[in-house]
Order: structure tokens, then sequence, then C-alpha cells
């Protein structure tokens, strides 16, 4: 393995700070960004040998050469490196390092150098408290270890500036009665101190969300809400922080149920693109694809059928990439934009959003896409014509969150956000001249509330809230549902709740309901998400029940 303390680098400048929002490129600097919370920073239960399965990440298991790197990783037993080695996964665990620096790299100039410092099961209020450090004294160890590697590369003659501090911690402290409601004033403490430890007045803070997709973020729902709320409180009046969202990201599939509480290998591939946009979007460096719509596809004053998708992991398509479509039959295709269809969305819960009207094609993040792709191609194979769709999903929410009532996580809350998606969707084609038709809501039953008892209880009630209020406030007694379910998971734990027998009674008193029991689904690795084959399959799938009741 390289050691990068043996190479000898001349001219000897140390620049202790510098506000990020200045972005320098001088081949002499190195950028350093500091890594540090606790397991989903560690990157706990993923695995380097998995990243080959994952279209967009593919060669992040191989070192990153051009990327120095300083690590003390764990509680009781550390892996540390020897000075600076390059940039690699650490005992076989990918963490988000490893995308961030591929994606800062290949978006800028210049050498960038990552220190990491983190521990699984640490909290904000004791280990990492800079004041009064308590069980594992997280907080003076790394800034030990920071101070010893930024000497180190003083020693070396080697000029750089501290660019960025990643922060991803706060399920511990949820558990405290004493630390959860005192995060938001700890976390402020936590980086004054920093910036004055490191003599960095300006060091920008990136603060990662705590992910509501995983389990926690069901069955402890008012906790991580009280978390989130110390997180926003800070980076909302530090205007040298950013709260950076996570909750749209892959979440690792555990045993029994599905349900997890690590992102596991894809989740932290996705966690380091995230740090690294709120980076380049920082200092202008942002990567975009522009997906422009050149010529209207719809004749004037013509009517068109507006298909609004919904839903949540599958209908966002969290594990469909589009590295995978030239495999499939007949699939190929589908890589290619259709300027015929009109298309507009919002994924991850706002996190991407299109700019107006896009031809319809992959346009998710991490080269992922959603049945809308399938789903189109079959309504066109069909002679369906003048077909326009917008897409609203947030693969981090449960049914309660689309629901007119909400939870008491208020943040999390859909409902008013999609019916005004959904308005604006109809008005911006009407303002355009054409008559519209709203052809139906197609929504896929959230795949977490299946895994857990109480929200697979609870989810037909939910389900009824959501269609009953929708109709009334988008002033369409009649519209049409189209519900499409997966085979719901198949454990001990969930099985005495028979939900799908309580979604046919509820779906079987209403006419314009359609319950798609897409239970036939080719067959799929992991439990609740579907790969590229199983979203193709249901795009088609639920475009099929539309058609048959035309």
């Amino acid at each position: 393995m390289m050691n990068w303390s043996s190479r000898v680098v001349s001219a000897v400048v140390t620049l202790a700070w510098c506000a990020t929002a200045v972005y320098s490129a001088e081949e002499d600097v190195v950028r350093v960004f500091i890594f540090a919370g606790q397991s989903n920073m560690v990157g706990s239960d993923s695995k380097a040998q998995d990243i080959k399965r994952f279209g967009p990440f593919v060669g992040l298991d191989v070192p990153q050469s051009n990327v120095r790197f300083s690590y003390c990783i764990g509680r009781e037993d550390k892996t540390q490196s020897d000075g600076w080695d390059e940039l690699q996964p650490v005992n076989n665990v990918v963490g988000p390092e490893l995308s961030f620096a591929r994606e800062v790299s290949q978006n800028t100039d210049g050498p960038i150098a990552i220190i990491k410092v983190a521990a699984g099961g640490t909290h904000l209020g004791g280990d990492w408290n800079p004041d009064q450090p308590t069980g594992f004294k997280m907080y003076p160890l790394a800034l030990q270890w920071i101070r010893d590697a930024l000497a180190d590369l003083e020693k070396q003659g080697i000029k750089y500036r501290l660019e960025g501090f990643m922060w991803h911690q706060g399920e511990n402290d949820m558990f405290d009665q004493d630390y959860m409601p005192n995060y938001g004033k700890n976390l402020k403490n936590f980086l004054a101190s920093w910036r004055r430890d490191l003599n960095a007045p300006e060091l920008r803070f990136y603060i990662g969300e705590l992910c509501t997709k995983t389990i926690w973020g069901m069955d402890l729902r008012p906790r991580m809400y009280a978390i989130s709320l110390g997180q926003t409180e800070v980076t909302t009046n530090d205007p040298l922080s950013d709260y950076v969202a996570t909750s749209h990201v892959g979440v690792e599939i555990g045993g029994g149920g599905g349900l997890h509480y690590h992102y596991g290998t894809l989740g932290q591939l996705q966690h380091g693109v995230n740090y690294a946009q709120a980076y380049l979007r920082n200092i202008g460096k942002e990567h975009t694809v522009a997906r422009p719509l050149k010529l209207w596809p719809y004749k004037p004053k013509s009517k068109v059928k507006l298909f609004v998708l919904a839903g949540h992991r599958n209908m966002e398509g969290e594990r469909a990439f589009v590295q995978d479509l030239p495999k499939l039959d007949a699939a190929e295709n589908l890589l290619k934009d259709d300027s015929d269809i009109a298309y507009k969305y919002s994924l991850g819960g706002g996190y991407k959003t299109s700019l107006g009207w896009e031809p319809l094609g992959p346009a998710n993040f991490y080269d992922t896409f959603g049945p809308e792709l399938s789903f189109a191609r079959t309504l066109r194979e069909a002679g369906v014509e003048n077909i326009a769709i917008a897409k609203f999903t947030h693969s981090g929410s449960q049914i309660i969150d689309w629901t007119p009532e909400g939870s008491e996580a208020k943040s999390r809350n859909l409902y008013s956000a999609f019916i005004v998606f959904i308005k604006e969707s109809m008005q911006e084609l009407q303002q355009k001249g054409h008559e519209v038709e709203l052809a139906g809501v197609f929504y896929h039953v959230g795949e977490n509330d299946m895994s857990w008892g109480p929200f697979r209880q609870g989810a037909p009630d939910r389900m009824r809230s959501l269609i009953t209020q929708s109709r009334t406030d988008l002033n369409l007694p009649q519209l049409r549902w189209y519900v499409s379910q997966q085979p719901p998971t198949d454990d001990d734990s969930v099985n005495k709740i028979d939900v799908t027998s309580k979604l046919e009674e509820l779906f079987g008193t209403d006419q314009n309901i359609a319950h798609i029991k897409a239970f036939d689904l080719p067959a799929q690795e992991k439990k609740l998400v579907l790969d590229a084959n199983g979203i193709v399959w249901l795009g088609d799938r639920i475009a099929r029940e539309y058609l048959k009741r035309q």
C-alpha cells in the first residue's frame, strides 16, 4: 500500500482555513475534508465486494491513488492508518468517503485529502462532547488525530486548506432523555469548538440527515424528529453549515421483515454523493445534466391525458439502475429520452425536481429509474396518445406521511405538497391551452409499511384518508386511483395482519379504485426493493391495468 508520507513535496505553506465558497484550483494546495460520526459514517453492514453490483459505483473498490486518506475507525478495537494512505475501503467496509472523493475529483481540479474518525454507537452529548467528553472520548481523540494528520502534511511541505467537515451522527442521542432535546444546543457548541480548536473560524460543516427510511424512522419516529429539529435549527442559523438530505438513499435489507437501521453498501455510496453534491453546489461546481423539452409535443388546444405516479421505494426506483437495462430483453430502448411525452417530477421528497417539463426518460438521482418508463411504453404501444406524466415520490416516507393528518414528525408530511404538485401540473398544461384529463393517480403501496406491524395494520385506513381527501381537494370526486401492491412481507412478525384482505375490502366498495395485485413479480433477490427487471415489469403491469379499464 502506498504511504503518502514517503513523498517529498516542495514549498512549505500551511493554510489553516479558507471559506469554502471561494473555490481555488491551485494544483499544489490540498483540500482537506473531515468525515466524522457514528455507525452510518463508519459504513456498518456494508461490503466492498458488493460495490460491483451497483452500476453507477463500479470501480470504487479499487484504491483511489490520487486521494490521500488518514483514518481512525472504531471504538474498542480501532483500525488506524499509518500516516497517509491512498483512499480505499478499510476492512472491507464501504464508507461515504469513497464516492464523495470520486464525485469531487471528477468535477473539480486539484488534489484532495480525507481524514476520517468515526465510531459506531457514540453520542454527541457524551463521547463527542468537546467540553466534558465521556465514554470513548471521541472529541479529543478526533482532534488529536486531525492535528497529527495536518502536521504530517506540514512536515512534508504540503500546502493545504481545511475545506469541509462532514458529520453524520445522532441516532444514539435519541435514546438519552437529556441528549435528545439538547441536540441542537450540543451541535452548535460542537461546530464552534472545532472552528476554535482547528483555528478555522470559517470551516463549513455538512450535517447529514438521519435516514427516515430505516426501521428507526418508523418505530422511533418522534425521537428521530427531535434530532432533526436540532440539526435544522443549527443549519438554519449557521450560514457556514448545510443540512444534507439522506432519507432517499438506499438502506440495507435486513433479516426478518427486511427493515434495517444502517445504509449498507448502496446507501453508503449514495450517502457520499450527497455530501459531494452539497459541497460542489457551495463552490458553484454542481454537476447537472440539462434535459430540455425542445419542442412542445402536443398540438394546440388538444386534450392531454395526465398520469400521476406516486409512492415510495419502488415507485422511485431505489435499486433499478440504468446500467442494467441493456441486460434485459427489449428494455434497452427505455434509455432514450422520449420527447413526445412531457414529464415532470419531484423525487426523494423534493431532493431532485425537474426544470419544468422535460422529455420522459431516466432522470432519477444515482442513475436509477422508476416504472414510469415501461408504463409509458406500454400505453404508447396500445395506441394511447397525448400522454403527460407527473411523478411525485419519496422513498424515505411511509403512508402516514401522505395522509392529510400526517404525524408528529411534521417536517415529513407530504400531503399538501403532493396536492399542490398535481394542481400545478394540471394548471401548467391548461395554461398552454390544453384540456387536461387527470387519467388517474397510480400509487404503489409503501413497502416499509408492510414490514412493521403497527404501520401494516394502519395501512388501509391511511389509504382511505389519502384517497378521500385528495378527491375533495382536487375537486374531482370520481378521481380514479390505481393502487398497486407487491407481495406483502412474509415474516412471522407481521403475517398475522392480513393487509391484503383489508385493502381488498376497502377498495371493493369504490368502483373508481383499482387494486392491482402485483404478486407475480419476476424473482427478486431482496425483500421490499425491486431490481431493474422488477421495476420494468411493474410499470408494464400498472399500465395494463389502466388499459383494461378503458
